[in-house]
């Protein structure tokens, strides 16, 4: 082999071994893996204020319904829809017409009936006597006792019936059933009212001072308040409820609990309660929506763990808790009453266990993670 072609195989072979020197030198300075970043929260303790909230709608206080309890034409109105009546007022008045035909006829039947009875005791008055000296039969004088009984009889049925034709017709005069506010009519002068084939509602008028609002209450809450009451015995306060109406503004007057219902309903396995609040300026109105808040309990020092770090898994809640040394462990928890948001522990956590509250359905048993304490 000639000198120069010896000199371009050695410098080849040179060039070689360089880049696989080189090679090796970049494996070997190959950066880490870096481990997966977790935000945790230590866990701890504190007092907790337990608070409910239920959704309903408010009712007057009283809600009276306005009925035609004779059938007849609507002669006039006299209140302005949506106005202040007080109880007694007149409201409407509807044509008495045939209501007075019904007295008159009740009266002339009344008429007849103290003439027959006049008539009857005239001739009890002339038979007894002659009875009694056996002038006259005693079955002629047990005729007369019987016809001055039927005659009796017949006139106390004509007066009860002219005082149901008269009440009839008191009825044409449509009063307002207690005070309140009233609504727009739902009939105007000139249409038919009646009670065929049901009363007729012409309007209502609702009692708004004080304002009720009814709403209904799970079983399960049901039990835990009637608990609670039972814990706090026959000297427990009255709890006190809060008002929040659809644009989110707080009604300014506290309010309480006045009834409840007597049973759970099968269909929603709910019972119904009521609430009263003031409502001095008339402000609210039946049928607004309404959410009642009201404080439960407070618990003192328990342990709470972040919503956030709760993960469901078919109804079985789980928390993934961090070690010192970064390596995870999924623990199955029992969780109790919502806190904000928190819940409180009831079992498998400790005070001051790290807990992910972030990225955990990246996180899997064994893991070894970097935790950093959130803010």
């Amino acid at each position: 082999m000639k000198v120069g072609s010896l000199r371009v195989v050695v410098a080849a072979g040179i060039v070689m071994a360089a880049g696989m020197v080189s090679g090796c030198g970049s494996k070997e300075s190959a950066p880490a893996v870096q481990e997966l970043e977790i935000s945790v929260v230590p866990l701890g303790k504190r007092d907790v204020v337990l608070s409910s909230e239920f959704v309903g709608r408010t009712n007057g206080a009283i809600d009276a319904d306005v009925r035609a309890r004779v059938d007849g034409v609507l002669q006039a109105i006299h209140f302005q829809d949506g106005s202040e009546v007080t109880e007694g007022q007149l409201l409407y008045t509807i044509d008495d017409a045939p209501l007075l035909t019904q007295v008159a006829q009740a009266k002339g039947s009344l008429a007849e009936a103290l003439t027959r009875q006049t008539q009857a005791d005239v001739d009890l008055k002339r038979i007894r006597p002659l009875a009694e000296i056996n002038a006259v039969s005693k079955r002629e004088l047990d005729g007369a006792i019987g016809r001055k009984g039927v005659a009796d009889g017949a006139v106390d049925a004509a007066q009860a019936a002219v005082a149901a034709a008269e009440i009839q017709l008191g009825y044409a005069k449509v009063m307002a059933p207690t005070s309140g506010l009233i609504g727009i009519s739902k009939f105007r002068v000139g249409e038919l009212v009646g009670k065929s084939p049901n009363t007729m509602v012409l309007n209502t008028v609702s009692k708004i001072d004080p304002i009720h609002v009814r709403f209904p209450v799970s079983e399960k809450e049901y039990l835990y308040f009637s608990k609670l009451m039972e814990d706090q015995g026959p000297n427990r306060e009255t709890r006190v409820l809060q008002l929040v109406l659809a644009d989110g503004s707080v009604h300014p007057e506290l309010g309480e609990l006045v009834s409840v219902d007597r049973n759970i309903d099968a269909q929603t396995g709910a019972i119904t309660a009521e609430a009263s609040f003031p409502n001095p300026t008339k402000r609210i109105r039946p049928g607004m929506f309404a959410k009642i808040k009201t404080t439960a309990e407070t618990r003192k020092d328990v342990l709470v763990v972040p919503k956030r770090a709760v993960k469901d898994i078919q109804g079985q809640l789980q928390v993934f808790v961090i070690g010192k040394d970064g390596s995870v462990e999924p623990r199955n928890v029992q969780l109790g009453a919502d806190a904000g948001d928190s819940r409180i522990v009831d079992s498998g956590l400790s005070e001051g266990e790290l807990v992910a509250v972030d990225g955990i359905q990246r996180l899997r048993s064994g893991m070894t993670v970097k935790p950093k304490i959130a803010s």
